[in-house]
């Protein structure tokens, strides 16, 4: 049987970031960069090379910034082009080019699930991808990791969320997903379990920022009260499609950076610069004599 293609995304990006306050009081966190460029716009990238045509980017009243940074700049461009800088021009221009990109107001900050919940008029009868607007994924196959999804969703028709292994001590930060490897690297999930203590995780399989869905999610959110913090889950809502038919995890072929967390950044920044090809030999030397002096 065939499916239909996953040509639509979703990207929650309405939160405070209070884990970066006071730097978030006037700048969304998902506009924080890595290197030269925002965290989001990797996401919109990672969506757009996924095959996903038009992204839903879902915000509050505050992350309007992020509106601008995807619309085109024609003042900007234009003395771009007068002094010759061509290779920033197209940089610049990127952005506004990757997708058709869509925006609606989270009214209330009410959890995930309520994020997704605004999405319905947009996707409609179709499929769609949700990617955290605060996570970047770097692939470690020429197919990103939203992709890997949608290739699990053509074979089964069936939500699919991305799944990493964490330390038994940091479960309680994500969902959990419990299941049986059908294949290398698929999970077919028999429950989920939203932040559980290490004592009563049922795996140390975690929810990687990366989901497929159908629009029965929107049904289940419609049954979902809030849960933990008092919030709308999306991993609750989901336990309920899990309940009416086959949800699948697929095993990520790449790494997660929490652009959301201080170390997640620094750790991002990091490797981002190192995998610069015009910044590396000088970051790489840099580090390794800070690091030198800071430990004799």
């Amino acid at each position: 049987m065939t499916f239909p293609a996953v040509r639509k995304a979703v990207i929650p990006a309405a939160g405070f970031g209070t884990r970066f306050l006071p730097f978030t009081k006037s700048v969304p966190k998902e506009l924080i960069p890595l290197v030269d460029k925002p965290v989001i716009q990797y996401v919109v990238e990672e969506a757009a090379a996924s095959g996903m045509t038009d992204i839903l980017l879902v915000i509050s009243s505050d992350k309007e910034p992020i509106i601008r940074h995807f619309n085109p700049a024609p003042e900007l461009e234009r003395r771009l082009e007068e002094r010759g800088k061509t290779a920033l021009l197209a940089e610049v221009r990127s952005a506004s080019h990757l997708a058709k990109i869509h925006y609606v107001y989270q009214q209330e900050l009410n959890g995930l699930g309520d994020a997704v919940a605004q999405a319905r008029s947009f996707a409609g009868s179709d499929p769609f991808a949700v990617l955290l607007g605060d996570t970047v994924m770097r692939s470690d196959t020429d197919r990103p990791v939203a992709g890997q999804l949608a290739d699990v969703f053509a074979e089964t028709g069936r939500p699919v969320v991305a799944l990493e292994e964490v330390p038994l001590e940091a479960v309680s930060k994500y969902g959990i997903a419990d299941g049986e490897e059908t294949s290398p690297g698929i999970f077919k999930i028999r429950r989920m379990v939203e932040k559980p203590s290490p004592e009563s995780a049922p795996s140390r399989l975690a929810f990687a920022a990366r989901y497929i869905f159908t629009p029965e999610i929107f049904d289940a959110l419609d049954r979902t009260g809030r849960g933990k913090n008092n919030e709308v889950q999306l991993t609750d809502a989901m336990q309920k499609l899990l309940d009416s038919g086959p949800m699948y995890g697929r095993r990520v072929q790449g790494k997660r950076y929490d652009i959301g967390s201080k170390t997640g950044f620094l750790k991002g920044t990091v490797e981002f610069g190192l995998r610069r090809p015009e910044f590396h030999r000088e970051f790489a030397a840099f580090l390794r004599e800070t690091v030198a002096k800071m430990e004799s």
